[in-house]
């Protein structure tokens, strides 16, 4: 049957799929809206299948601060090409939307979440893979909750950061912590909430190169444990937000916060960064 350019455009618009896609889309269903709809997102479960042993390593990170809640995720595809492309920066800040709608705890809250038209996310990124024609996945998502929280994104969209203090301070200072933690990607806030795992693999890392160090061949047990726990305040400093130095210069982010309202630290504190 002949399909009119008109009907094209208004499942595009329904869907945002290519126009060669809706062409066949409703010839296929031979003018049927709903089913031409179906076609579309059978297609991109079809091309999720046949794609599902790529790499999503391109995509975008957006974020949004709400009150006292801050949000972050990120929308992966496989090319830059893609993920530069307009509309799929809007599909990610519209699942943002459902998101910060919903107050999805976690990422498999969200991925149950729907829009006011009645489709999940789950429905939409499937969807958006049959658009692009490449693998797309919700690479990342999370919520934080504080008294005040601040976001970055790096300007290539590629990673961010959100944070939650436990009270307001200036934007600016808030910001360039934000920037810092984008930047130098601690492991956690504090010693105090660095992953167990991490601690032990580091301590035992360090114990077993001083070991095999000549120099440290007679020295007692004890002893290389005090050195280790040196070098793990080393690890501390380097690998921990409030630890670290702010970026081209001596203090430390706890010693600069310090500088800007005495009781003021990190709370809260997400980081996903986009990895080749």
């Amino acid at each position: 049957m002949e399909i009119k350019a008109a009907d094209v455009m208004k499942l595009r618009k329904m869907t945002g799929a290519g126009m060669m896609d809706c062409k066949k889309a409703l010839q296929e269903a031979e003018g049927d809206f709903e089913r031409a709809k179906d076609i579309i997102r059978e297609k991109g479960k079809l091309v999720v299948a046949k794609r599902s042993d790529r790499t999503a390593t391109e995509g975008v990170v957006v974020t949004k601060i709400v009150g006292q809640k801050g949000y972050i995720l990120c929308l992966a595809c496989e090319t830059d090409f893609v993920a530069q492309n307009v509309e799929f920066g809007a599909s990610a800040e519209a699942i943002l939307e459902i998101a910060v709608a919903a107050d999805a705890a976690d990422r498999d809250a969200l991925m149950v979440a729907k829009n006011a038209a009645g489709n999940t996310v789950e429905e939409i990124v499937t969807e958006k893979s049959g658009q692009t024609g490449e693998k797309v996945e919700l690479a990342y998502y999370a919520r934080v909750e504080a008294p005040y929280c601040v976001a970055y994104v790096h300007f290539n969209k590629k990673l961010g950061t959100i944070l939650g203090f436990n009270k307001e301070i200036s934007e600016e200072a808030a910001r360039k912590v934000a920037m810092q933690a984008t930047a130098m990607a601690p492991l956690s806030i504090d010693e105090n909430d660095c992953p167990a795992e991490v601690v032990e693999k580091e301590k035992a890392i360090q114990m077993e190169m001083m070991k095999q160090d000549p120099k440290n061949a007679n020295k007692p047990e004890a002893i290389l444990e005090k050195i280790a726990e040196g070098k793990m305040r080393k690890f501390f400093e380097e690998n921990t937000l409030l630890n670290q130095a702010v970026v081209g210069e001596k203090e430390s982010i706890r010693e600069f916060l310090k500088g800007v309202d005495a009781e003021a630290t990190v709370v809260a504190y997400k980081r996903f960064a986009l990895e080749a």
